[in-house]
């Protein structure tokens, strides 16, 4: 499953890294959401895609801290 892969993906990465790719889809989702309010945006289930990203970006980045402060 695709989700299962990209979930997968980001666990390997470093808290660094995951700060970087927050960063890009929160840039993303502005950026969709200004195509989408003049009309320009084709695909609008890309907007709720780059959210739930956002949202496990997110929950991976928690989950490090917490690891990391159990440890």
């Amino acid at each position: 499953m695709k989700t299962s892969k990209y979930i997968e993906d980001l666990n390997s990465k470093q808290t660094t890294e995951l700060n970087n790719e927050l960063t890009a889809a929160k840039k993303e989702l502005f950026n969709l959401r200004f195509q989408n309010a003049t009309n320009q945006l084709d695909n609008t289930a890309r907007i709720k895609e780059v959210r739930k990203n956002i949202a496990r970006i997110q929950t991976i980045i928690t989950q490090k801290e917490k690891a990391a402060k159990a440890e």
